[in-house]
């Protein structure tokens, strides 16, 4: 091989390292060129010899990136003397830019033949036939996605006796094909960004089903015309909010609502709200607490809904201040001998029942009893006496007919007295018990 050859196909090499490809979006290309040819040694004729055809077949590897096949037919004069020329080669061929304009360099081995008729010692599969090592650049101008004008000169170098290193020009037509349309939608595989969906070119093979300019992969509603703004949706009730996310799309509605409105504005949106004009808490499905026993206490701080009571004992009934006063009269004729809570003589038994009989006339209310204790003995030890007297209060009110459940009782040892605890009399009238009304 000459230097000089070896040189350009470095020097090329080179080059290409640092070239990115471009890929072809028809990967087979078949061109169809007539072939000039120059000889290049000393002492041979250089004029142009005219010949064809050239053909060439090229299938594209990836990147700009090609392999491919090229066989040439001639005629050849060297002076006084005519050749029959053919060449036949395999070769790579790397694009150098992108677009409509592709430059391209070439290089391959093959054989070539210039053939007087002449019987010659040589290389397979004629006596006349040289293996070759070429390299060059060339053009192609794209008329289209499929044909190209094609121009190529190569240096062929010959590594047989017989033959001329020679210049080996193209000038023809290129057709490229063979690229992949798996969705038959007229865009190329390598081109389709929906290969598998037919769509449209202008917009690169994806389909837009409902026509409104955005393509079904990005379109969150590629069934019905929508806007960029909501992503292909629609927003129908004009709320700003699209419908696929808009719990009420027909009627306009705010984000908090989840695009639903609430026209009582009790933060429960009207199709949750079974008042929808009346506001009310989202545990009562948006309607205002009712007040079933018309006691002014709504149902849901009222723990006696359906009866008549007061505020302060949570909507339940309660004994009036007048029996309250009343059985606070009978509670005060019921007193205990010192350090005892035995419930004796007549007319205590009398009070406790006349107590009895008045609760039993009041059916609603509780009470609670209270014990006390004069200032006789030890503090702690009178608080566990005036409890013991209260228990015995209710023990025995529960024993003639009051129901348990309206009985509490509390001891208060010497606490608020109502007489002298330094007098007999008053240390008497402060070992009693009263009633107060027991609120839930």
């Amino acid at each position: 091989m000459r230097p000089y050859l070896l040189n350009f196909l470095f020097v090329s090499f080179l080059f290409l390292t640092q070239v990115k490809g471009q890929t072809q979006e028809n990967p087979w290309l078949f061109s169809v060129n007539s072939n000039l040819i120059l000889l290049n040694e000393e002492g041979v004729e250089s004029g142009i010899n005219f010949g064809g055809p050239a053909l060439s077949l090229s299938r594209n590897l990836f990147g700009g990136i090609s392999l491919g096949t090229q066989y040439a037919l001639g005629k050849v004069a060297n002076f006084n003397e005519s050749y029959d020329y053919s060449s036949l080669d395999g070769f790579l061929k790397v694009n150098l830019l992108n677009g409509n304009v592709l430059p391209y360099v070439i290089g391959g081995y093959g054989f070539s033949l210039f053939s007087d008729g002449s019987d010659r010692p040589g290389f397979f599969p004629s006596t006349e036939t040289s293996r070759t090592l070429f390299g060059g650049v060339g053009i192609s101008f794209y008329l289209s996605d499929k044909f190209a004008v094609n121009l190529q000169s190569t240096f062929r170098s010959m590594n047989e006796n017989d033959g001329f290193d020679h210049i080996q020009n193209f000038v023809g037509l290129s057709y490229g094909f063979g690229s992949g349309d798996t969705d038959g939608d007229g865009v190329s595989d390598k081109k389709d960004k929906c290969p598998n969906v037919p769509g449209l070119k202008e917009y690169e093979g994806c389909p837009d089903t409902d026509g409104d300019s955005i393509i079904d992969k990005e379109d969150q509603c590629p069934e019905i015309p929508g806007s960029p703004e909501f992503n292909g949706c629609k927003d129908t009730d004009g709320d700003g909010i699209a419908d696929p996310e808009d719990s009420c799309p027909e009627v306009a509605g705010t984000l908090e609502m989840s695009g639903c409105p609430d026209t009582d504005g009790d933060g429960v949106a009207d199709p949750l709200d079974e008042c929808v004009n009346s506001s009310g808490p989202e545990e009562n499905n948006g309607c205002p607490w009712p007040d079933t026993d018309g006691d002014g206490v709504n149902d849901n701080e009222d723990l006696c809904k359906d009866e008549p009571g007061s505020a302060e004992n949570n909507g339940c009934p309660e004994l009036s201040n007048e029996i309250m006063a009343t059985l606070n009269e009978f509670g005060a004729r019921i007193n205990f001998a010192a350090n005892s809570y035995q419930i004796f003589g007549r007319k205590t038994l009398e009070n406790l029942e006349k107590i009895k009989t008045l609760l039993s006339e009041n059916p609603d209310g509780n009470l609670l009893i209270e014990g006390y204790a004069s200032a006789d003995g030890e503090e702690n030890y009178n608080i566990e006496l005036s409890v013991k007297r209260a228990e015995a209060v209710r023990t025995y009110l529960i024993g003639i007919g009051v129901s348990e459940t309206r009985l509490e009782v509390q001891g208060y040892g010497e606490e608020s007295p109502i007489g002298d605890n330094e007098q007999p009399e008053g240390r008497a009238v402060n070992r009693r018990v009263q009633f107060k009304l027991k609120r839930n």
